[in-house]
């Protein structure tokens, strides 16, 4: 169980070389679980450079803002401190004695008046490092309910027996599907792979999750990254104009994500009451939920206050709202897995219970229904509720009633998924350890720039090559096949720049042979290597590029390849390709279409 008043269980050194300050480093400190230290070779350097100032020392008070939580005011403190050391104007007084206040645990953290320097005052009042802190904060804390809400939402999905059709999402390969909805969608299909619960009742909770969980991680990633920067950026003026600004840039899209994803975990966590079998037992945490957890009201409201502060530019006040609504949102996750967790094993645990009670050999008998009624989880979801299982089984003392029951149980659950609690983090790794486990379900993926052909698309491309061929063969071409990959020798001095983006193969013949790059050196070479002297051909196939592609393009693709070779009169080839060209992009039916002639000397004769 979660200590009210936890001790720091390690130490974060700040100043030291390459050191830099991280979000989870931030949540530590500011949650009294971890100290600071100054490294001693930045105070030296600090005390050097400060016995050399010339400005007079001014007396300065360094006011913390009203509305932050003491949580806020410690975070907002370890970003000064780090700014101030990565400054180098700083004398070692003042970050000594914020490292001080901020290890000494105290809930009273004014600093009252000090002695800084001229350059400290700039850098004191151009940091912004208050609203920085709290990022911080936000970062490592949204970063693990991403990551905790889909567990949740899985072992809901069993609860309430509903149909995770809406799962079944994948990767196009095209550029055109959104990585995290799918990437969602996978993971909570690991965590479900063999239940034999979900699949029945649909439930638009369920249907939106890889929508309403991808949208919240890929918000998650861009604080991250604005976060990173931000606190390890120096206290300099012109990096702080706009600071305020550019964070509500990154912040907003998280309220707006955090809204709508504890709106979708109270849906669940109803459907999750509405499951339970036993009607006392639902009776009974109904009246604890509609108590303890927040509201739909509660919600809009919190949003309210975060787009008031918005509007009026108060950045401070904007974060501090935004790290209440975080705040709501984890309580109402925390009452999903509450509730799903009683739907599943509540009725079984309060039976024994009543048997216990009752005494006789009732208890035989609620043993055999169990066996009976033996619920099958998902391989992931299973390890998860026995983790639970064993929490609330550690936390010691029987229950002898079903009030009793539900009222361990919540303040177990609270305590399981607490940040604060010592084993948090291993909660994280073994949610890591099943998502990244080599299940048999879980869903490969295409490598980027390929992508698959199925249904339409294979008929929309059969009709299309179809069309082609038959144009090629009008004017008198043969059909040829070459192998996909040639002898390294042969592709290698063919395409200057672009032949450092051909694929090479590990051959264990003996032989260097790459993947083809396009149609043409493969046709130039069966001319070659057989004599010809005239030869019309066409050929239709996939070529590969070793290439990073943008959005749109492809490693893996098909080229449509006429090729003549031989003696003819001048320009005739020239023209015929061009009429082939024309004729079938008519023939394919595209719409309106400009062909461009690449300005070469050949074509001016054309012309």
């Amino acid at each position: 169980m979660a200590d009210k008043n936890p001790k720091p269980s390690s130490v974060i050194t700040l100043g030291g070389k390459g050191s830099s300050l991280s979000a989870a480093s931030v949540f530590a400190v500011a949650n009294g679980l971890a100290q600071v230290r100054i490294d001693s070779s930045i105070l030296d350097k600090l005390n050097s450079s400060s016995s050399n100032r010339k400005s007079p020392p001014v007396k300065c008070h360094i006011p913390i803002p009203k509305i932050l939580t003491l949580e806020e005011s410690r975070a907002f403190l370890l970003a000064l401190l780090n700014k101030l050391l990565l400054s180098g104007s700083a004398s070692p007084v003042l970050p000594v004695l914020i490292s001080e206040i901020l290890n000494t645990g105290s809930k009273a953290l004014d600093l009252g008046e000090v002695e800084v320097s001229a350059e400290e005052v700039g850098v004191l009042e151009k940091t912004c490092a208050s609203l920085h802190g709290i990022c911080g904060i936000l970062d490592h804390e949204s970063s693990a309910l991403s990551t905790i809400a889909d567990v949740v939402a899985a072992i809901s999905c069993e609860a309430s027996r509903a149909d995770v059709g809406a799962l079944n999402l994948m990767d196009s390969g095209d550029g055109f599907s959104v990585k995290d909805e799918v990437g969602v969608a996978s993971d909570l299909k690991v965590l479900l792979n063999g239940s034999k619960l979900v699949g029945k009742v649909e439930v638009d909770a369920v249907s939106e999750i890889p929508k309403i969980h991808g949208s919240l991680r890929e918000v998650v990633r861009m604080v991250h990254l604005r976060t990173r920067v931000e606190l390890n950026s120096g206290g300099k003026v012109d990096k702080a104009v706009g600071a305020g600004k550019a964070v509500a840039t990154v912040v907003s899209p998280l309220a707006a994500s955090l809204r709508y994803l504890g709106e979708s975990s109270l849906s669940r966590a109803n459907m999750n009451l509405n499951s339970i079998g036993s009607d006392n037992l639902r009776s009974s945490l109904v009246g604890l939920f509609e108590g303890k957890c927040p509201s739909i009201d509660g919600l809009k409201n919190a949003y309210r206050l975060i787009s008031e502060a918005v509007f009026e530019e108060d950045y401070v006040k904007f974060l501090h709202e935004v790290n209440g609504l975080l705040g709501m949102v984890w309580e109402i996750v925390i009452w999903e897995a509450i509730t799903a967790f009683v739907s599943l094993e509540g009725s079984e645990s309060i039976g024994k219970i009543g048997v216990e009670v009752n005494g006789g050999d009732q208890k035989g008998n609620v043993g055999k229904k169990s066996e009976k009624k033996k619920k099958v989880l998902g391989k992931g979801t299973s390890v998860i509720v026995q983790l639970v299982k064993e929490r609330l089984q550690s936390g010691g003392g029987d229950a002898v009633d079903a009030s009793s029951l539900l009222g361990k149980w919540v303040e177990g659950v609270h305590s399981f998924l607490d940040l604060k609690d010592p084993e948090f983090d291993s909660l994280l790794m073994k949610v890591k350890e099943i998502l990244e486990s080599n299940e048999s379900r879980r869903l490969p993926k295409l490598p980027k720039g390929t992508r698959d052909f199925a249904k339409e698309q294979m008929a929309v491309r059969e009709k299309a090559f179809s069309i082609i061929g038959d144009v090629f063969k009008r004017h008198g071409a043969m059909a040829l096949d070459t192998p996909v990959f040639e002898l390294r020798e042969t592709l290698m001095g063919k395409y200057g720049e672009d032949s450092k983006l051909i694929y090479d193969l590990a051959d264990q013949g003996g032989e260097l042979c790459s993947l083809r790059y396009d149609l043409t050196v493969p046709f130039a070479r069966y001319v070659a290597m057989n004599g010809l002297t005239s030869f019309k051909r066409y050929q239709i196939a996939k070529v590969y590029r070793r290439d990073n592609p943008s959005k749109g393009r492809y490693r893996e693709f098909y080229q449509c390849d006429f090729d003549i070779a031989g003696q003819y009169e001048s320009m005739g080839p020239d023209f015929e390709v061009i009429k082939i060209l024309t004729e079938l992009l008519d023939e394919l039916n595209i719409g309106d279409y400009e062909t461009v002639l690449d300005m070469d000397y050949s074509y001016y004769n054309i012309i």
